[in-house]
């Protein structure tokens, strides 16, 4: 009940910084897997919404929390009570002898146990939201794994990103508003009996003012949730762009895009920022209306009491004053308690669609893991449709391979060979036909997939060790070598998406992969298109006919000359396979395959006399000087464990005010901030005017009652309107530094150079630009402005106590001081964890990143489960944090509110040890009447204090991205003596094997990659006095992985718009699209079946050299 488990924890963060081994695991009913199970047994028996499910998941804690919860709103309406004995006591009226001891003994009990039956309401509704959001994250992540291509083009890897980031957490913070939904309701009931107790049928006046309010929002919450929809809508937009800019940032810089993309998001992002301002302002408006009605109220009833002949006298009017107190509680958090309420309906509604969206049908292939059937691999009539509609991409296929046979599949492209093996893996929906697959499969897909992670770790890809068999693998792939001159060999740490490794290197450990599966089907989909010749022909002979002898092999290939070694070659054209026969029967069968044939046979054998001569005087290569570039694409060393992928940046010990100054220093942040806090200082001091001249005058007969409640009523209207004002400059300052901080950081990121990339995964920066970011757009700005209020309005509370009851300055002092040192004693904790909370956060995000681009590997290794296990250790990894940073906060709360009425219970104390009349009871009702309220003010501004000082941590991760000039300069050099001429006009070859260096010097020329020392000059300039815009965009450039972007062909290859239909087309039909006026539609059977995306990138050159 008191949090005396969290002491160890808090004391140990106090010592020295708090690393992630030295918090405390989560308990197994609070693990992530053990909150999927039961979510999963509840959604098989259950057909009801994602909503009702959680709450049939958690209804024992729910009641739980609520008793606790109702015990809270039964203690606080006690106050108000004790409040009416003790003013007739001071009056003289005393019951019984002793009768204000009592009342003061009552009134510290139902404190004490107000402030447990709080802490207790608040830490488990805060550990059910930690659940929930866990819940939900595997839900997420495990739907990700299973969803259909058509919902996989609907649901973007930024969008899911943002259910994760974003979604799951304003899910996850409902639950503690959950109970407030029906005790404001009963606290405002109780509030209302005790003012009818105090001042009779006037309460009618209460009752309208409160009931007109919140007819006043009503129509305000539907439009609020609107906009709450469309500000979500406008965070997709924005984030489904920006990861795919952050993940194809190479082809940007190399194509000098990055002002277009930068552009196209600061677009999608002043969209969100139009309806954040419409959401924030209405946030605003709630918060105003809410804020002003005790004092409208307590006017209406004033004047109530006036008209009705009510007399007004310190019973009364403190006891109404103390009860106004338990209106203005509930009714101040109704903006918030409607805002998440808004915000979590619309986060359900979005979650219910996602995992409602289509998945793959288990049965699209008939498995059997037999290793001894006859035909491993068999298709009747198959006709296969990516978007599950009848315009076939596969038609017709029938096809019977036998187990341990070689089969070739070549074809145009566009052709449907990919599209083949993706249907014998069940990732193509299957719409007529039947197909039966037999034993296990190894896929190697075209565009290399690699984690971050080791070398070691994507060969073996979750198997045991075998070293014999690894070892053997590492041979047969041509991966010897390459670990030799790797720094740390095959512990060596691989970048996001092998940004470390050639082509070549990436292809080889895929195969490596496959191969240590030890699989009885292979499903190569052109491996050896990214590996020089000499290492193809080995690879061939050593992997597919050696390794692979007695293996059932399906190869994709436009390498013709393997084809003769093949058992078995399929043609294909326009999704059928046209031939199937050996190699030397479709040579004299086919005249498509022997076109086929001879076109490759043509384009490899070209006349020696265009070759190079290299050893005649004008070879272009010489070894007089040198130029070493540093820290390029195959530098794998880094600062930190000389390996690339760095440690993500935290923030060790206290930052002071650095993050706030860094927020506060955007676009005039200092001036609103100013204002924010002499507006609340107003209207504070507006309140304390308003009860200061109740007290004073109430007694008084040369005030008449007209005049008291005239009075009283003109300071409330004036204080209400530094209220509207403290509101307003809460959202304009919001707005003015998140529109500044997000300029910056994308600024930041879009200059920043490529090896900041290489060594920070992606899922670091979305993090930041998504959950971060919805931090500092949503919660800081009001936090702040709360923050400031709740912290004078609960030292002046204080002050007033203090200076009516002046002894009692020898308890508050020392219990001041002591909740000064408590608090710094926490914060050392709570800082920490809530930065180990963002990094381990990132790891999240990082991981389902990785695991959406690698969905069909994941799949085709049947590696779904091990994934999944991971992802759950990494939810917990990062709800152990955050669980413990707000029972750290609980901890804290529970000894300040029991110092708090401490004080309140000593300021009680003295008043009924001074002689009668030395207070009056006017005075004495003003300052219990504070001191009441003075628990409800420390919580408050703890809670916002303490949140402020967690949600400051996003604005510090940003930062830490604003700045980036140069990364990883302590590599080795990758090209050393280097030294070239090219002439105008020359085709220059550059060759070497697999990792020498040809991608780097490419790199070079565009300054992806700075020399350390020498020159490059084009044209007779050095390029390092160029522009990188001006260099890139007047160079043009076929990337060896091609990259695609959401849209149209057209957009791919002009989104500038510079070019006209006419020149888009003529470019199509010089590199022979057969249907090039369907370059501008977007992404559909045409853009999937007969796109060549090496087409494209030859045609984005030619567009290039042609502006």
């Amino acid at each position: 009940m008191l949090f005396w488990w969290m002491n160890p924890l808090i004391k140990k963060g106090y010592e020295k910084p708090l690393e992630e081994t030295d918090i405390p695991a989560l308990g197994i009913e609070d693990e992530a897997g053990t909150q999927y199970s039961m979510f999963m047994n509840k959604i098989d028996a259950s057909k009801s919404s994602l909503f009702w499910i959680i709450v049939s998941c958690y209804k024992r804690e729910i009641l739980v929390s609520g008793f606790f919860a109702l015990l809270k709103v039964l203690t606080l309406s006690a106050g108000p009570l004790f409040l009416k004995e003790f003013i007739n006591v001071s009056s003289g009226k005393e019951a019984f002898k002793h009768e204000g001891f009592v009342i003061v003994l009552g009134l510290l009990f139902s404190k004490c146990l107000e402030s447990l039956a709080q802490r207790q309401w608040y830490f488990r509704t805060r550990r059910v939201g930690v659940q929930v959001r866990s819940l939900l994250s595997a839900a997420i992540y495990r739907k990700q794994q299973k969803l259909s291509c058509s919902a996989s083009t609907e649901h973007s890897s930024g969008e899911i990103m943002n259910y994760l980031m974003v979604d799951t957490y304003r899910i996850g913070e409902f639950p503690f508003w959950f109970h407030r939904t029906w005790t404001t309701g009963l606290q405002l009931c109780i509030a209302l009996m005790v003012l009818y107790n105090a001042v009779g049928p006037a309460t009618v006046a209460s009752v309208f003012v409160i009931v007109l309010t919140v007819m006043l929002n009503a129509p305000l919450a539907k439009q609020l949730q609107n906009i709450q929809s469309k500000l979500m809508e406008a965070q997709d937009m924005r984030l489904k762009t920006m990861s795919e800019s952050l993940t194809n940032m190479k082809v940007l810089k190399l194509y000098a895009w990055e002002n277009h993309f930068k552009g196209v998001i600061e677009q999608l992002r002043e969209l969100e920022l139009k309806w954040l301002s419409a959401f924030q302002l209405g946030k605003a408006y709630t918060s105003v209306l809410f804020w002003a009605s005790p004092a409208l109220v307590s006017a209406a009833t004033f004047l109530a009491c006036y008209f009705l002949g009510v007399p007004l006298d310190p019973s009364n009017v403190f006891t109404f004053v103390a009860a106004l107190r338990l209106v203005q509680d509930p009714i101040n958090h109704i903006p918030n308690v409607i805002g998440s309420v808004i915000q979590a309906r619309a986060a359900f509604n979005r979650l219910n669609e996602f995992l409602g969206a289509s998945e793959l049908q288990k049965d699209q292939v008939s498995m059997e893991y037999s290793a001894h059937s006859q035909y491993p691999i068999a298709i009747k009539s198959g006709c296969f449709s990516w978007d599950s509609s009848e315009n076939y991409n596969l038609r017709n296929i029938n096809l019977m391979v036998k187990s341990g046979t070689k089969v070739a599949i070549c074809g145009e492209v566009g052709s449907g060979k990919s599209s083949l093996l993706a249907a014998i893996l069940g990732e193509v929906p299957r719409t007529d036909g039947v197909i039966q697959v037999s034993g296990k499969i190894a896929y190697v897909s075209q565009n290399a997939w690699i984690q971050t992670g080791s070398v070691k770790d994507n060969i073996l890809f979750g198997s045991t060790m075998d070293k014999p068999r690894y070892e053997e693998t590492l041979k047969f792939c041509s991966l010897v070598h390459d670990l030799e001159i790797l720094p740390f060999g095959d512990l060596t740490q691989i970048g996001e998406r092998g940004a470390n490794l050639s082509g070549g290197q990436k292809q080889r450990i895929q195969l490596a992969r496959a191969l240590y599966h030890d699989a009885d089907i292979y499903l190569l989909d052109d491996p050896f298109s990214s590996v020089d010749a000499h290492t193809a022909t080995s690879l061939f002979n050593e992997y597919v006919m050696g390794a692979l002898s007695e293996k059932t092999v399906l190869l994709v290939t436009h390498q013709v000359e393997f084809l003769h070694a093949f058992d078995s070659v399929l043609l294909m054209s326009q999704g059928q396979i046209m031939h199937a026969a050996s190699y030397q029967e479709l040579l004299l069968s086919s005249r498509e395959f022997q076109n086929l044939v001879n076109a490759h046979k043509d384009i490899v054998n070209f006349p020696n006399d265009n070759m190079v001569d290299y050893n005649g005087d004008k070879s272009p290569f010489k070894r007089e000087t040198a130029v070493v570039l540093d820290g390029g694409k195959e530098s794998i060393k880094n600062a930190e464990f000389d390996q690339l992928i760095r440690r993500e940046e935290r923030e060790i010990g206290g930052t002071g005010l650095k993050p706030y100054l860094m927020y506060l220093g955007q676009n005039k942040g200092y001036i609103y901030a100013t204002l924010v806090a002499i507006a609340n200082i107003a209207f504070t001091s507006g309140q304390l005017a308003q009860n200061s001249w109740l007290a004073a005058n109430i007694q008084n007969p040369g005030v008449s009652t007209f005049n008291l409640v005239q009075v009283y009523t003109a300071i409330g209207i004036g204080s209400i309107m530094f209220l509207l004002f403290r509101a307003l400059l809460a959202v304009d300052l919001g707005l003015q530094t998140s529109r500044s901080l997000f300029s910056q950081l994308l600024t930041a990121l879009f200059r920043a150079p490529m090896s900041f990339f290489h060594s920070t995964p992606i899922g670091r920066i979305l993090s930041r630009v998504s959950s971060d970011l919805n931090v500092i757009d949503l919660d800081v700005p009001f936090t702040l402005s709360f923050s400031i209020s709740a912290t004078l309005n609960a030292y002046i509370n204080l002050g007033v106590l203090c200076f009516f009851t002046w002894p009692i300055l020898f308890i508050a002092a020392p219990i001041i001081i002591m909740a000064v040192r408590l608090q710094r004693y926490y914060s050392a904790s709570s800082k920490e964890l809530m930065r180990i909370n963002g990094t381990t956060k990132s790891l999240v995000a990082n991981h389902l990143a990785e695991s959406i681009s690698g969905a069909v590997t994941v799949r085709a290794f049947k590696q779904e489960g091990r994934f999944f296990a991971r992802f759950l250790e990494l939810i917990d990894n990062n709800a152990s944090p955050s669980f413990h940073c707000f029972a750290a906060t609980e901890w804290l709360t529970q000894r300040l509110e029991i110092m708090a009425t401490t004080i309140l219970s000593s300021s009680a104390f003295v008043i009924t040890l001074l002689p009668q009349g030395t207070l009056s009871p006017g005075v004495a009702g003003m300052v219990l009447s504070y001191g009441l309220s003075l628990n409800m003010l420390f919580l408050f501004s703890i809670q916002n204090q303490c949140s402020l000082a967690n949600q400051i941590i996003s604005v510090e991760r940003i930062s830490q991205y604003m700045d980036i000039v140069k990364y990883t300069q302590d590599a080795s050099p990758v090209l050393k003596g280097i030294s070239c001429t090219f002439q105008g006009g020359d085709k220059i070859g550059i060759v070497g094997p697999t990792g020498s260096g040809k991608t780097t010097l490419i790199n070079a020329i565009f300054r992806l990659v700075e020399p350390s020392g020498g020159k490059i000059t084009i044209d007779g300039q050095d390029i390092t006095t160029m522009g990188l815009h001006d260099l890139r965009s007047r160079i043009g450039l076929i990337p060896q992985d091609p990259i695609l972007f959401n849209g149209s062909i057209r957009y791919n290859l002009d989104p500038h718009g510079h070019f006209s239909d006419k020149q888009i087309w003529e470019v199509g039909e010089m590199v022979e699209y057969e249907e090039p006026q369907k370059l501008m539609q977007t992404e559909g059977s045409f853009f999937k079946e007969l796109l060549n995306e090496y087409r494209l990138q030859i045609s984005r050159a030619v567009l290039q050299i042609s502006s």
